[in-house]
């Protein structure tokens, strides 16, 4: 890479002119070890100063410029923070009643033109004496900012530069920069420091006489970056990094950031009003919140955090996968938009969070310690899903009505994906309920508060619709009895009790599981007890003898096994322990959607459980005896199989059986002629 063979070169070099270290433990390593330079100075007037650059150091500031950063627009952000912060030490120093104050008139903000090619920037802040500009301009990773917090002073939360490396990135942009100052602690005309990032840099006496107070930054744009940086394009950037610094910013006379840091604020200053407004600017959006979490944290982290559950999503209208959200901030100043703050099933949500405690790299573009940044987003998840849980708990009509629809379907991925908070977010899970009407749902804790004291498991059933789960014969086994049974819809519904294999300390068991047990509550004559019924189902003997010829007839490539159950009333047949229909439903949509044209995998050889007091089986036993009607019977088994899989959905062509069902009709209207 550039930026580490650059390194390479100047790892022995000397640092600067000035005799301060380089100080910044977030710096790289070998730009840490660079010692310390010499100063050297030309024979000039008292009004001017040149001093030149070693050419180690016009290295150095050739890799600060160019390499560190990765987008020129950040010069904005870099700039308005160091005035940010010029004009918080003054607030300080203000309040703090400081004796060395000179200066009283200035402006409170920050102010930004466009014009001829020159972009300005203004603070009315503390400002700059000559000793000061030379010393922080003119060392690289000397950070004033960080030495006026170090000298013991109290604002250190307002305070956003740490490196002492920001203000170099005008040279990004600008063939020169000057900075006119005028320093708050004492009068005069000021100076003005002057450099083209190159070979030396100059101080002079005096300032622009209009400037009062602060610091007036002039840069001098080259000449293909002229167009770049008109007053649209410069709202643009101070609104997407700059929107919520303490200080009002105006740009050619407009003030730009009319948004405050709402999330910065106490939550019980905050109205309802500020925030739909601040919730409309984070999403983008016209309408108002669902729901909000607005809280600060000290422990264990600083976390200022503002997060908002909207009213709708827009996957569900086919726009593809959202995009994360959640902004991070540090000091009010964006990190990283779309940031990983918040795990990818909570993309839904909108917001802010700002964490002091977040070591940055020396770009400010992105966090640096992905340990730190993992316990952040812990931390913000488990808060998140705190919050949810309190929702459903305190306004479960409108989680049931309103949340849980619009949503459900990412709190299902969570449960599948982030096994930190899968307990919790199973409580937050709802479903249809074979013993509640259509569209009422019900949680997985409601369920268990409704069970028998002999009901050991949750049973519930995979289906395409409550009309088809209603009809399945799965559902059989339950007529009569006080299990309950849960109704889910959809693959991801599979996927989610996969999962979540239990919920305290139940099993999820599906209701098409070979094991099914229903604690004492199931029919009678289950593995092939022989029926008291007046004769009509088949002996003992004669289903044992139905049951091999089965196997046989179908084959090894259809059943494994076929042996008697008696969990079936109206239904001769079912398949178990086969593979969820709902997922091979959405593999087969996915393998048409990718355009393969080899088609799934066959489905494999299938346990077939037989009804032997239903008259389908008894009447098959009766045809496979009688001389000349081997083909019908054959066919008949065949049939009997097929519907099986098509009621547990894995039949991936039902076409495929439409001439044997037209030869069993054929044979039914004969035997009627006859």
């Amino acid at each position: 890479m550039i930026r580490s063979n650059a390194m390479s070169c100047i790892a022995t070099s000397t640092s600067l002119l000035h005799p301060q270290s380089i100080v910044a433990s977030n710096l790289p390593q070998r730009l840490q070890n660079l010692q310390q330079a010499r100063r050297s100075y030309s024979t000039t007037p008292a009004l001017m100063e040149k001093t030149a650059f070693k050419a180690e150091t016009r290295q150095l500031l050739d890799i600060v410029t160019n390499s560190i950063y990765t987008d020129s627009e950040v010069y904005v952000r870099e700039l308005i923070s160091n005035g940010s912060d010029s004009l918080e030490k003054l607030r300080h120093l203000k309040v703090s009643n400081d004796s060395s104050l000179k200066r009283s008139s200035g402006s409170e903000g920050v102010k930004i033109t466009s014009e001829g090619g020159v972009v300005t920037i203004e603070d009315g802040g503390v400002g700059m004496t000559r000793e000061e500009l030379e010393v922080n301009l003119g060392t690289i990773a000397r950070s004033g900012s960080r030495e006026f917090v170090s000298e013991g002073k109290d604002a250190d939360g307002d305070i956003i530069g740490k490196f002492g490396v920001g203000f170099y990135s005008a040279f990004m942009v600008g063939e020169r920069v000057e900075v006119h100052s005028k320093s708050a602690r004492e009068e005069g005309g000021g100076h003005t420091w002057k450099s083209d990032g190159g070979g030396e840099f100059e101080i002079v006496e005096g300032a622009d006489e209009d400037l009062e107070r602060g610091c007036r930054i002039k840069i001098f744009l080259k000449e293909d970056e002229k167009d770049s940086w008109g007053k649209e394009r410069l709202g643009e950037v101070i609104k997407k990094y700059s929107n919520f610094v303490n200080f009002p910013i105006t740009l050619n006379g407009e003030e730009v950031n009319t948004v405050e840091a709402v999330w910065s604020k106490m939550p019980s200053d905050v109205t309802e009003e500020t925030h739909k407004e601040f919730y409309r600017f984070v999403s983008g959006a016209f309408d108002e919140p669902m729901y909000k979490l607005h809280y600060r944290a000290d422990a264990p982290l600083d976390i200022k955090a503002l997060l908002y559950v909207p009213k709708f999503h827009t996957e569900k209208y086919g726009m593809g996968r959202m995009e994360k959200g959640v902004s991070l901030y540090s000091r009010k100043v964006l990190i990283e938009s779309k940031s990983d703050v918040m795990p990818e099933w909570l993309r839904f949500v909108k917001g802010v969070v700002d964490c002091e405690d977040l070591p940055l790299s020396i770009s400010r573009e992105k966090a640096q310690d992905s340990r730190l940044v993992a316990k952040l987003r812990q931390a913000t998840t488990r808060r998140l899903v705190s919050e949810l849980e309190k929702f459903k708990r305190k306004e479960g009509d409108k989680f049931r009505k309103e949340f849980w629809p619009e949503f459900g379907h990412f709190i299902k991925e969570g449960v599948c994906q982030d096994y930190q908070f899968q307990s919790q977010l199973s409580k937050l899970l709802h479903f249809e309920s074979s013993k509640s009407p259509s569209g009422d749902l019900t949680t997985l804790e409601e369920y268990v508060s409704r069970m028998e004291a002999s009901q050991k498991e949750i049973y519930y059933l995979v289906a395409p619709s409550r009309e088809v789960a209603e009809r399945s014969p799965y559902m059989e086994a339950f007529e009569g009895t006080k299990s309950e049974v849960l109704f889910v819809y959809s693959a991801i519904d599979d996927f989610v009790m996969s999962n979540l294999d239990k919920f305290e300390d139940r099993k999820l068991r599906s209701v098409e599981d070979k094991d099914l047990d229903l604690g004492g509550e199931g029919k009678e004559g289950e593995d092939g007890e022989e029926s008291e019924g007046g004769g009509k189902g088949l002996s003992k003997e004669d289903a044992a003898e139905m049951c091999a010829w089965l196997t046989a007839t179908l084959g090894g490539g259809k059943v494994s096994t076929v042996k008697v159950t008696g969990r079936l009333g109206s239904s001769p047949a079912i398949v178990t322990n086969h593979e969820s229909g709902a997922m091979r439903r959405m593999m087969r949509m996915v393998d048409t959607q990718g355009g393969a044209t080899g088609g799934l995998d066959a489905v494999g050889p299938q346990e077939l459980e037989v009804n032997p007091e239903h008259p389908l089986i008894v009447g098959l036993k009766r045809i496979k005896g009688e001389e000349g009607r081997e083909d019908m019977a054959r066919e008949l088994a065949e049939q009997i199989f097929d519907n099986a899989m098509v009621q547990a959905g894995i039949m991936d062509d039902p076409r495929s059986m439409v001439g044997r069902v037209n030869k069993i009709m054929e044979h039914i209207v004969k035997e009627k002629e006859e």
